[in-house]
């Protein structure tokens, strides 16, 4: 059992869940703010019970996603984390429930299979319309709402906003892709999320590094995050990064984070940063 259990959450202690409790956040010094949906594990302990154990192991995290940016504080960037996973809720899904990718395999704001189709709950646990709705607005409206608002007040401090949607993923996952995936899959919503000179100085360090490859809106172009917060031309730029794990970590079980690895691709990751606060000004 890898998710972390929530048993010391409020409800558990009688409190009322506030939006603290659904994300980490650090404030920073810089435009930029980097966002972390996917790397949280906490699972309240009603839903985990109702869960199998393929789930219960939360395969689909974005393993360490934390760690691997724990340079971003030093260099100015704010930093909103989830605490829970993405089997509780999917932060970077519309919560009307519209596909992310139309036409292609999705997954949905409140999962029911993981990436490998395995059954996320057992059979006839799953949460219906109104437990998903309940999920949305314990959940994901929070992250959301301080996302929106750190957003607003940064463009107000410092006249414009930028944002950076980081994940992982497994580099072979058939349901989604075929073959492997590049190691740097470099997400704008095809320009419309991020001005066409700041995407540019942001891919130019990825696709420079050495050992690593690299996409341009491939595969993956951006989630509800990075579409829905981006707005250039009011000053709000976004980006996603989709690393694949294989570049940090081990992707099978018990999913090791490789410091050998991460070793080699932090310096790529922090110079993207960089060149990110640098484009600002």
């Amino acid at each position: 059992m890898l998710y972390a259990p929530a048993s010391n959450s409020p409800e558990a202690a009688g409190r009322e869940m506030t939006d603290e409790y659904v994300y980490d956040f650090t404030p920073g010094t810089t435009p930029l703010l980097v966002s972390i949906p996917h790397d949280g594990r906490a699972i309240p302990d009603d839903v985990a019970a109702r869960m199998t154990d393929a789930a219960r192991a939360i395969p689909d995290t974005d393993w360490h996603v934390r760690r691997l940016y724990d340079f971003a504080a030093a260099l100015g960037a704010g930093v909103l984390a989830a605490r829970y996973s993405r089997y509780v809720v999917d932060l970077n899904r519309d919560p009307d429930g519209a596909a992310l990718y139309p036409g292609a395999d999705n997954t949905e704001i409140v999962p029911l299979a993981t990436f490998d189709r395995e059954p996320v709950y057992r059979p006839g646990a799953e949460p219906d319309g109104e437990e998903t709705a309940g999920r949305i607005a314990r959940f994901w409206r929070p992250y959301h709402r301080r996302l929106a608002a750190e957003l607003g007040a940064l463009r107000e401090r410092h006249g414009l906003a930028l944002l950076f949607d980081a994940h992982s993923i497994r580099s072979v996952v058939p349901r989604f892709f075929e073959g492997r995936l590049p190691d740097f899959n470099f997400g704008t919503a095809r320009g419309a999320s991020a001005d066409a000179g700041l995407a540019a100085a942001a891919f130019h360090v990825l696709a420079s590094a050495e050992g690593y490859s690299s996409v341009d809106n491939g595969r993956f172009t951006g989630g509800y995050i990075t579409r829905t917060h981006g707005a250039p031309a009011d000053g709000v730029h976004a980006i996603q990064l989709e690393l694949t794990q294989r570049s940090y970590m081990n992707e099978a079980p018990p999913f090791d984070y490789r410091p050998d690895l991460a070793a080699g691709v932090k310096p790529v990751l922090r110079d993207l940063l960089a060149a990110m606060i640098d484009w600002a000004g």
